[in-house]
């Protein structure tokens, strides 16, 4: 199944569209969506055919920033029901590591990933649609969405110290500056924000600790309980952490959980899956957030894949996406919605030979 994403992200949608001289209604029903979903925010919708409406919009309008002006129309309510809990929150970390692990139950498409460095927090976001779509407007709008999120809760006047875009520069930075601040940085490796590791306890102005009992049980009744750390993710995480590097055997990462390979042999089983699995999932994940990157050239991708070579790489991707990377790469940019848009949907994790699942 395709991720999908709640209607309400395209809040504020039809009247910045039509403002900027665009026909919304007949642009949503062109990537295969109803007019109506616009009206029902707790409708769910495919979010691959979301970001091409959204690069779409951004084209045809000559409006570069778009994802980021329809950030700044949205509200804490468009998170539906988890917004209720993040108000009752105490501090800004408690009520972003409350988002990043819920962020399913608003949008399936999105991986947050918070990391305390020293002095300084940073919060890195990424998109995975199943299929070739564009990135750069649908990040911008999450990126817009998240400053958002944190000013409703904390205030209006909270700027992070940088914010940097996977996606080149526009012409005109003016939108990216008002929204993220002084210094925001384009053509990174990640799409993030970097702000002070000590502005983690700042307190959530709405916040009432009376209420927190109830905004906690109202979660694991009503919104949604957190995913489990299961055997999967575990290993998923550390077979990420470890493809660079060129040590990604059962052994390894075994080694790495802290479980012998029999143990979490047992326990991928248990869940329904296998290590190659896992493997060629992560590394379908990966491939699907990086090849969107220019930055990244088919050599450095096919590194961070764990492959020793870009051969080997592209031999892999074409037998899992039934796509050449670079066919890939250029759906992915260019936001076409056919041919390839059908191979990335039938992209799901498969059992191949154990020679492709060893790095190189």
């Amino acid at each position: 199944m395709r991720p999908r994403v709640r209607a309400a992200t395209l809040t504020g949608y039809r009247t910045l569209a039509a403002s900027l001289g665009l026909d919304p209604d007949r642009l949503v029903a062109s990537q295969g969506m109803s007019p109506a979903d616009l009206d029902a925010p707790d409708r769910w919708m495919p979010a691959g055919p979301v970001a091409r409406l959204l690069e779409l919009s951004a084209q045809r309008s000559g409006c570069p920033d778009f994802g980021l002006r329809l950030a700044e129309v949205r509200r804490l309510g468009t998170l539906g029901p988890l917004s209720l809990v993040l108000r009752e929150e105490p501090t800004l970390r408690a009520a972003l590591d409350l988002l990043i692990r819920h962020a399913r139950v608003y949008n399936e498409a999105l991986h947050m990933r918070l990391r305390d460095d020293g002095e300084l927090t940073t919060v890195a976001l990424w998109l995975e649609f199943g299929e070739p779509a564009p990135t750069a407007q649908a990040s911008d709008l999450v990126m817009g969405a998240l400053l958002g999120i944190i000013r409703a809760l904390v205030g209006a006047a909270w700027m992070p110290l940088s914010v940097s875009f996977a996606h080149g520069a526009p012409d005109d930075a003016s939108a990216y500056h008002r929204v993220c601040g002084p210094d925001v940085r384009f053509a990174a490796r990640h799409t993030a924000l970097v702000f002070p590791t000590d502005r983690s306890d700042t307190p959530v102005l709405t916040s009432d600790a009376s209420l927190r009992p109830y905004a906690q049980e109202y979660l694991r009744r009503v919104v949604v309980s957190g995913r489990a750390e299961t055997a999967t993710a575990q290993a998923a995480e550390a077979i990420e952490f470890l493809l660079p590097l060129g040590r990604c055997s059962l052994e390894q990462v075994s080694r790495h959980l802290g479980l012998r390979p029999r143990d979490l042999q047992r326990r991928l089983e248990e869940e329904g899956t296998s290590f190659s699995a896992v493997v060629h999932a992560e590394r379908m994940r990966l491939a699907e957030r990086n090849l969107p990157n220019t930055r990244f050239t088919m050599t450095e991708i096919s590194q961070i894949l764990g492959f020793a070579a870009p051969s080997a790489f592209s031999r892999w991707f074409s037998q899992h996406f039934g796509s050449s990377p670079s066919e890939w790469r250029s759906a992915a940019r260019s936001g076409s919605a056919n041919g390839l848009a059908t191979a990335g949907q039938a992209g799901h994790p498969r059992e191949l030979p154990d020679d492709l699942v060893a790095p190189g």
